[in-house]
């Protein structure tokens, strides 16, 4: 699709082979002043402090920034405009997307490009080449956006289909469980049960709370609750939720890292984090090792749990947060789900991956301020 685009906007400003020439032809007498150009461009970045508070939400340092704008810079006049090309400049704007750096700040950024350029190129003719080029690459960025909305999109409506079938079934389905753990409990009451049938109880027990549990799961799953955002620490969070987790005896559990205050709703984030300990606490059953690490970076509150299990198998993990997904023998499918949906409505992102511990590492990251 983005190869589609590209070819759409060479058409549409009009860039061609001569085009191409013409930006080669002046690499070698532009390419000395790149450093001074990236250092300019972000000192006008970080005049401006959301800007700046953008992306020091980044991973890369600014020096390290610079250095990336080179480079950026010398595939713009040199190539080749082939689909590695377009492919990197759409990985650029969906790194602004996750960060959360304005639209505006793009277009403004390009426009200190173009003027950064001006004075050096010798001709009409280059300049044209170097702004038909400005033009694709600010629009190829600027459609992650687009893409970044379209999915927002598509997840809320497919949410709001699902919410309406499970809030439906899930009425029609608590009424008869309710019954059913009703009943239980007189059954379970009879003095003249013997071992056989009180261990039968006991299993339609279990698995009418497991019945409740889904339809729960299901119901926060699609449930639109604002936030309720007030101070908080990661480890007051992590402290709460561990005391709802059976830990084996045989389970070292470890929390390591400082505090980290946040701001959150405090009901709806401890519940992400109780998904998360619970299924390393599972996996790392009965003798294995659980360790929860808390940080804070670039003003965001970072939460890791690894566990010594068998990890996360390669074929689902690319969809291991999608709902009805998951790794665990007679698992939902939900929790993971759950964990996602809770993290981002708080601004944040989760990830998973292979843990030093041999299993599992599941973390997220939410800012630990409101987000404008």
């Amino acid at each position: 699709m983005m190869w589609a685009l590209f070819e759409d906007l060479k058409r549409y400003v009009g860039f061609t082979a001569e085009d191409e020439r013409l930006l080669r032809d002046s690499f070698p007498r532009l390419e000395p002043h790149f450093p001074d150009i990236a250092e300019l461009f972000y000192a006008r970045v970080l005049e401006h402090p959301e800007a700046a508070a953008a992306l020091a939400r980044g991973e890369k340092s600014v020096g390290s920034l610079k250095l990336t704008l080179v480079r950026w810079m010398s595939e713009l006049l040199l190539g080749p405009w082939n689909e590695a090309y377009v492919e990197r400049r759409a990985r650029i704007g969906r790194v602004h997307v996750r960060i959360g750096l304005p639209q505006h700040y793009m277009v403004s950024a390009m426009n200190v490009m173009r003027t950064s350029f001006d004075p050096l190129v010798n001709t009409r003719e280059e300049r044209r080449a170097i702004e038909k080029a400005c033009d694709i690459d600010l629009a190829l960025m600027l459609h992650t956006y687009r893409e970044d909305l379209e999915a927002a999109q598509a997840r809320a409506e497919r949410l709001a289909t699902y919410g309406q079938l499970v809030a439906s079934i899930g009425h029609e389905l608590r009424n008869p469980l309710g019954v059913i753990e009703t009943s239980l409990h007189v059954l379970k009451s009879r003095p003249n049960n013997d071992e056989r049938s009180q261990k039968h109880l006991s299993r339609i027990g279990e698995q009418v709370k497991l019945s409740s549990d889904i339809i729960t799961q299901l119901l926060n799953l699609i449930a639109d609750r604002p936030l309720g955002l007030v101070p908080t620490t990661l480890a007051a969070l992590v402290d709460d939720a561990r005391r709802s987790v059976h830990v084996p005896a045989g389970v070292k559990f470890d929390v390591v890292g400082p505090a980290t205050a946040l701001r959150c709703d405090v009901l709806q984030l401890r519940q992400a984090v109780l998904n998360l300990l619970e299924n390393a606490v599972w996996f790392a059953s009965p003798a294995g090792q659980v360790q929860v690490t808390l940080d804070e970076k670039n003003d965001f509150a970072e939460l890791t749990v690894d566990d010594s299990g068998p990890g996360v198998d390669p074929d689902i993990r690319a969809h291991i947060f999608e709902p009805l997904v998951s790794s665990r023998p007679g698992g939902t499918g939900l929790g993971l789900a759950l964990v996602k949906r809770i993290v981002e409505k708080h601004g944040g992102e989760v990830s998973v991956d292979k843990s030093p511990l041999g299993g599992a590492r599941f973390s997220f990251r939410v800012p630990t301020k409101e987000r404008s």
